[in-house]
């Protein structure tokens, strides 16, 4: 079985999924021509046609209302956002229509439609191009959001989200476009959305993460391994909505978690999960639950972007402080 990067991954699952289906379309700012700013498209437009892969203009808003329109009518548009800072135009079309059209038409339409965007920090960019707010997506009722951590999940999830009913937003962690390979045959199977992937078994304490940080996380949980700590690491992948059961499940086997993400302290993703192990795990806990995240800045610019983002460091460092409280609290 090959391996290959992520981003060659999404290239392979977008090939596939114009392949098997007359109804996707891909579209976007210098997709087509250029195969996109990471070269996510590359080679697609010649292989199937401007009609089903084409560039845009600069307007964001005008993708994510192409993309509504269209797949109201029966198409499975999947649009492009060069990056995630670039989002915020897409909101209304998000907000007020592609998460509301199954509600708003009583089951009569649904919108199959799906939002990539290069998701995170980590390559030196400027301002705007290193975003990590999925916590705001994941706020809007209606809508999925599906962030990968490997090649193979890559391919399986974003097939997964082009066949869905309703809309996904698709977040690719950009630090690891290039940065990881995997196995990955391309036989257009699909994996499983809202499912969490248990990526490594332990049992003395559960770290949670997703996106780009799952590689850092599995680099802490060998470095605890070498202290004797045996720990759990699960790639929460789908965040809207999330595997609740493997979570709580994890939480009852090991009493101890540290939740990771790069975004934002203050109203992360990471909250909503320690506020459910907190209602239907709180008497699974020997310690409490433990975030280590972004700080509540500006991303900085690129000399000290790497003191802004979780390290390994950080990671191991409140796993050991969690696994310092006794069994008898």
């Amino acid at each position: 079985m090959p391996e290959v990067t992520l981003v060659d991954a999404i290239n392979l699952a977008l090939a596939r999924a114009l392949a098997d289906d007359p109804n996707v379309v891909v579209f976007g700012e210098d997709v087509g021509v250029n195969g996109g700013v990471f070269r996510a498209t590359a080679g697609l437009q010649q292989r199937f046609g401007v009609e089903r892969v084409f560039d845009t203009p600069l307007s964001e808003a005008l993708i994510s209302g192409l993309c509504v329109g269209m797949a109201a009518q029966g198409l499975r548009p999947v649009g492009e956002i060069q990056f995630m800072g670039f989002l915020y135009p897409c909101i209304d079309q998000l907000v007020n229509h592609a998460s509301r059209l199954r509600n708003r038409t009583q089951g009569r339409l649904s919108c199959p439609m799906v939002l990539r965007t290069p998701h995170g920090a980590g390559i030196r960019a400027p301002e705007h191009h290193s975003e990590a707010t999925e916590a705001m997506l994941a706020h809007i009722p209606g809508l999925r959001v599906v962030i990968p951590s490997a090649p193979e999940r890559a391919y399986g999830l974003l097939l997964a989200a082009i066949r869905d009913p309703d809309p996904v937003v698709f977040l690719e962690p950009t630090r690891i476009y290039r940065a990881v390979k995997g196995e990955v045959e391309d036989t257009g199977e699909a994996l499983p959305l809202d499912v969490a992937f248990v990526v490594r078994e332990g049992r003395d304490v559960t770290l949670i993460s997703w996106g780009a940080m799952v590689k850092d996380t599995l680099d802490a949980a060998d470095e605890l391994s070498a202290d004797g700590i045996d720990a759990e690491v699960i790639d929460l992948a789908t965040l809207k909505p999330y595997d609740e059961q493997t979570v709580l499940g994890s939480i009852a086997k090991t009493g101890r978690c540290v939740i990771v993400h790069e975004a934002a302290r203050t109203g992360g993703f990471g909250a909503e999960i320690a506020a459910l192990i907190a209602e239907r795990g709180l008497l699974s806990l020997l310690a409490p639950v433990i975030r280590v995240t972004g700080y509540d800045t500006v991303i900085p610019l690129p000399r000290l972007e790497r003191y802004y983002m979780p390290s390994v460091a950080r990671i191991v460092a409140a796993a050991r402080k969690a696994c310092k409280f006794a069994e008898s609290g």
